[in-house]
């Protein structure tokens, strides 16, 4: 994608979060309802819907395919060159309990890479927009990964419910402090903004989890892999994919060797 094609998009995505996130500000998080989706797949709620609606409505062009978590996938997609890959309201538990750890996260992906990408935490006002070529801000300045070369001292975000369910039990002796964030899409956003040294999952992850954030990331000249050693691509017939370690570029081989010596 050129420069102006970047940032032309780069301008899109901010516009679309901004209208979301203006459509969905009546809704208070920590007292609004929530249903279960059909299949036992996760919380709904109303902010998630109208959140959806918006950004298909600002996003969507004639040519362009579609995928979100909220709206029933339409696999022409796979036709397309140029996908976006949308999360509503990711952390949609953190919405519903009051914790302010949910975002609004939005992707541009082209040729199955990830090309432009934003994500914005309401609750905390925080903006993240990136693309390859560009780079990263975050609130409007200029951000990048940590440039951390040594895992000793590190500050690694981790699923709220993974450690619950005890997955992070294994790392809990690392050199490293871990610190819970709910949104997988917000803990890859503050990595790219070097405001985390590193996150990981090792749960597979959908598409529009990851793809804004794995986007800001690399733009930033971070570095991404799956849990199996292998660059991720998008615009899948499924969209579930392996789970994924994201960093600085000094830290990378750091945090694959810690895992293999403790998964």
């Amino acid at each position: 994608m050129s420069h102006t094609l970047a940032t032309e998009t780069l301008s899109r995505i901010h516009e679309a979060l901004d209208s979301a996130v203006s459509a969905i500000s009546s809704l208070i998080p920590g007292s609004i309802k929530a249903e279960q989706k059909t299949g036992g797949r996760g919380p709904v709620t109303e902010a998630d819907r109208i959140s959806n609606r918006v950004l298909r409505e600002s996003l969507l062009r004639n040519g362009e395919g579609w995928l979100s978590e909220e709206t029933v996938d339409d696999l022409a997609r796979l036709d397309k060159q140029r996908v976006w890959v949308v999360d509503p309201l990711d952390g949609t538990l953190e919405f519903i309990a009051g914790v302010p750890e949910w975002c609004v996260s939005v992707a541009m992906v082209e040729d199955g890479r990830p090309v432009a990408g934003g994500i914005c935490n309401p609750s905390t006002g925080e903006v993240f927009l990136g693309a390859p070529g560009v780079g990263v801000t975050y609130n409007g300045r200029p951000a990048k990964p940590s440039e951390r070369t040594t895992l000793y001292g590190a500050v690694v975000l981790a699923s709220r419910s993974e450690l619950k369910r005890g997955e992070w039990d294994q790392f809990q002796n690392g050199p490293f402090e871990i610190r819970p964030v709910g949104s997988v899409a917000y803990k890859l956003a503050l990595v790219a903004a070097g405001l985390g040294d590193a996150t990981w999952t090792l749960t597979p992850k959908n598409e529009w989890d990851v793809a804004a954030g794995v986007t800001l990331v690399e733009a930033g000249g971070g570095i991404v892999r799956s849990s199996k050693n292998s660059p991720l691509a998008f615009n899948n017939r499924s969209p579930l994919l392996p789970g994924l370690l994201a960093s600085g570029r000094n830290l990378s081989r750091d945090i694959a060797a810690f895992l293999d010596d403790h998964t």
